[in-house]
């Protein structure tokens, strides 16, 4: 009972609502124009739904399953086209906001070895493809007759938060939404081969950053020094093509020198060509006697074991992308409005970005505890509505009123809307009148 006599029961609370404080929010709000025709919504409450609706929100993620949501916290229930009329552009807009400020302060504590402290941050940049309404023209896919949308992620690892993200239909290229610039400086890129670009690799280190991406395989780099020293005869690689040397080679880790060229950005109607020096790694696979290859610009404190153990990361954003999709509906959006369909996926990072800032609150509360990323999302997952209904009364709207909520959530929503046995009774009442 030592660990447990330490949570107070109003634990998630605070630490929610100091996220998102609702003045912050009614600030937002009304900035954007989100409540100046709509004053019967509790605006804060509405934002929670979104939220926490994702985590609780069943197969699809529909604004009715939000509304459902939203009534069962707040006791309030409006009519279908009054909520709809909510889910605007502003609303959109008021999400983005708000997940522009989570970002800046949430952080969860995370466990990095001692050499990645150097860096400010270490980051994996990534994308990831979901379906959408096949009516939603403004989000090609690659296929005909379908609509997809593609979510570009920079994830940061040290902070396990989100550090940037763009939404764009299928057939965009993911390495096209990865901008270069002085925000690398201090920082380590993981990328994989979407991202492969040796001018790109260029303007991170001129920028001051670090990268480490899978070598392509029909990269050929000149190799133009062997960085480590081996005993008794070898064989040379200085000046030699990588492709030419590695049938021959049998040892254990490859790490040299390589030389590649690209074409500098336009200047006018001209690409000047340039060739700059990277490191190149090689770790044998056993089971294969393959080589593992990347090209990065680390110092050579990494081995090559720890670049390619380093490289293993990536797998967080995949886990990531795992969770988004699979426990809070990414690619379940039931709406062929693309103004929603942006506005649901801010949602839905709001939601894993919650989550996360709930994670750290308990893990620099309990330093010796594990909390395995899939299992907490699940968990967050299935008390997601309860959460929601406990910031609800803390918002001063009372405990739901089960058997009305019931009764107006299951009953005809239509008069004029007949059931299936009323149809057949008016059949035959009009078969008897001819």
């Amino acid at each position: 009972m030592g660990v447990l006599s330490q949570l107070s029961p109003d634990l998630i609370r605070r630490r929610l609502t100091s996220l998102f404080p609702a003045e912050l929010i009614e600030d937002i709000a009304r900035e954007r124009d989100v409540v100046q025709r709509h004053r019967r919504i509790d605006v804060t409450a509405l934002v929670w739904t979104l939220i926490l609706g994702f985590a609780v929100g069943g197969e699809s993620r529909t604004i009715a399953g939000f509304q459902r949501a939203y009534a069962a916290a707040t006791n309030q229930t409006l009519s279908r086209s009054s909520f709809y009329d909510r889910f605007t552009p502003a609303l959109g807009q008021l999400l983005s906001n708000l997940l522009e400020h989570a970002l800046e302060v949430v952080a969860v504590p995370h466990t990095l070895a001692p050499q990645l402290q150097q860096f400010r941050d270490v980051m994996i940049a990534d994308a990831t493809v979901f379906r959408l309404h096949r009516l939603l023209s403004e989000f090609p896919a690659t296929h005909p007759d379908q609509s997809g949308a593609k979510l570009h992620l920079v994830h940061n690892l040290t902070k396990q938060t989100i550090e940037r993200f763009e939404l764009t239909d299928e057939r965009s290229h993911e390495s096209s939404q990865f901008h270069t610039g002085n925000w690398l400086r201090g920082r380590l890129l993981l990328f994989d081969l979407g991202f492969y670009s040796y001018r790109r690799f260029a303007l991170i280190e001129e920028n001051g950053g670090f990268f480490l991406s899978r070598l392509k395989t029909n990269a050929n780099p000149r190799i133009t020094e062997a960085r480590r020293k081996w005993r008794g005869r070898t064989i040379s690689l200085l000046d030699r093509r990588l492709q030419d040397v590695l049938g021959d080679l049998t040892r254990e880790i490859i790490d040299v020198t390589a030389e590649v060229s690209f074409k500098r950005r336009p200047y006018g109607e001209k690409h000047s060509s340039a060739t700059m020096e990277f490191r190149v790694v090689g770790v044998l696979v056993a089971d294969t006697d393959d080589y593992h290859l990347y090209i990065t610009n680390l110092p050579d404190e990494f081995t090559p074991e720890q670049v390619a153990a380093l490289y293993g990361v990536r797998w967080e954003v995949e886990v990531l992308f795992r969770e988004l999709k699979s426990l809070y509906g990414l690619e379940k959006f039931q709406t062929s409005n693309p103004a929603i369909v942006e506005l649901l996926v801010v949602a839905a990072l709001l939601t894993l970005t919650v989550s996360r800032a709930l994670l750290g609150v308990f893990q620099r509360m309990h330093l010796e505890t594990m909390f395995p990323r899939e299992r907490w999302a699940k968990t967050f997952r299935s008390f997601a509505q309860l959460i929601l209904e406990d910031l609800a009364q803390s918002f001063g709207h009372p405990p739901p009123n089960l058997a009305e909520l019931i009764f107006c959530n299951a009953r005809q929503p239509e008069k004029s809307r007949l059931l299936l046995s009323e149809r057949v009774a008016e059949a035959f009442k009009t078969e008897v009148r001819a």
